[in-house]
């Protein structure tokens, strides 16, 4: 019985030996062939690495105040008698939108200046009879302030319907009406806002370390939804004496023609001011950027070292600027290399390559991709 076990357990042995011997050929074998084995080539589009003198500018965000902006109120409490302007519709200066009743001062109106002008003559027979002594100096001064009272009466009568009728102060575009027909306004209830459209201005913030930079009269590029694929530009008419505690930024102020009027007060824009020194960079396709938390790199391509084909060597570098399509390095590259300018996430160090720009993009600095 022992004989039978031991020779059970040698041939259990003698199994397992040999299943691990064949085990271990086999991953052997697998070790040498990946050892062996060399990925294809991966096909890929590339781009120089060129310098180029970019235009420096100063960029924040800004929003659209109207040069001139009003609410056209009221002056003195009366009814609305008359509405002669259409919610946003143009208006000129001195244009009379609404008239509110003046039918009280208007009547009185025949009457006062009569009795100004029967006042005015009592004094100038007194000036003689006060001169030869017919009359005291208190009844000559009593005329004359009949006379005065009696005008003022006039011209207080006329400065009432003056500052009853609403006018527009300035050219500009009228709001939406906050007013109706026969309604009782009272001082100061808000009649219609009214806006001058062109030009406007442009409020942005920068920050103070950039205030030695900004000067009256650069320029200013200003681009927003509101405006697809355009730019309007200005130029820098106000810079706030006062740096604001708070943010340490200071507000700067620009003016840019508005003439079709599609910028509206209370607008955010994008605002470039362009400096007059030109920054010289390296410049690459943003796409050529493999961008991960440790460091940003990109991939060169380079001949192999058995000068047979292009194999990829992974470089770190260091980014500034961006240009439309482009990215500024300022270190890890040099000018004239080729970097891979696509799809380098799938790309790893060391792997061959073959170049092939025929499906390469079009790379721009002010790219006007469409609208889809």
């Amino acid at each position: 019985m022992k004989k039978r076990i031991i020779l059970t357990i040698i041939g259990l042995v003698t199994v397992i030996a040999v299943l691990g011997g064949i085990k271990a050929l086999q991953i052997g074998t697998m070790i040498d062939h990946g050892k062996k084995f060399v990925p294809p080539p991966e096909t890929v589009s590339t781009a120089p690495v060129t310098a180029e003198s970019w235009e420096t500018a100063l960029t924040s965000v800004g929003t659209l105040t109207a040069v001139q902006g009003v609410t056209v109120a009221a002056e003195l409490p009366g009814k609305v008698a008359q509405i002669a302007f259409e919610a946003g519709a143009p208006v000129t200066r001195g244009a009379l939108p609404l008239r509110p009743d003046t039918s009280n001062e208007e009547a009185q109106m025949p009457g006062a200046p009569a009795e100004a002008e029967m006042a005015r003559a009592h004094p100038r027979p007194s000036d003689q009879m006060l001169a030869e002594g017919i009359i005291a100096q208190a009844d000559h001064d009593s005329a004359v302030a009949t006379a005065n009272q009696a005008q003022a009466q006039v011209d207080n009568i006329r400065a009432t319907i003056a500052k009853k009728s609403i006018r527009a102060p300035f050219s500009g575009r009228l709001g939406i009406r906050q007013v109706n027909l026969g309604q009782i306004l009272r001082e100061g209830d808000p009649i219609v806002t009214l806006q001058t459209m062109d030009p406007i201005y442009v409020d942005f913030t920068l920050p103070q370390q950039q205030l030695p930079q900004l000067r009256k009269g650069l320029t200013v590029r200003v681009t927003g939804d509101a405006l697809p694929g355009e730019t309007i530009e200005g130029r820098v008419t106000a810079i706030n004496p006062e740096v604001d505690a708070e943010s340490r930024n200071i507000k700067v102020q620009a003016t840019v023609a508005n003439r079709g009027e599609t910028l509206r007060p209370g607008m955010f824009v994008n605002v470039a001011v362009g400096l007059p020194v030109r920054e010289k960079v390296l410049a690459i396709p943003a796409t050529a950027v493999l961008y991960a938390p440790y460091s940003d790199s990109v991939f060169v391509v380079e001949d192999a070292k058995d000068k047979k084909g292009k194999v990829l060597r992974q470089q770190f570098v260091r980014l500034g600027t961006k240009r439309g399509d482009f990215v500024a390095v300022t270190s890890g590259l040099k000018e004239g290399e080729q970097v891979v300018s696509t799809g380098v996430f799938k790309l790893r160090n060391g792997q061959a390559a073959v170049v092939d720009n025929k499906l390469a993009p079009e790379f721009q600095q002010a790219p006007t991709p469409e609208n889809n």
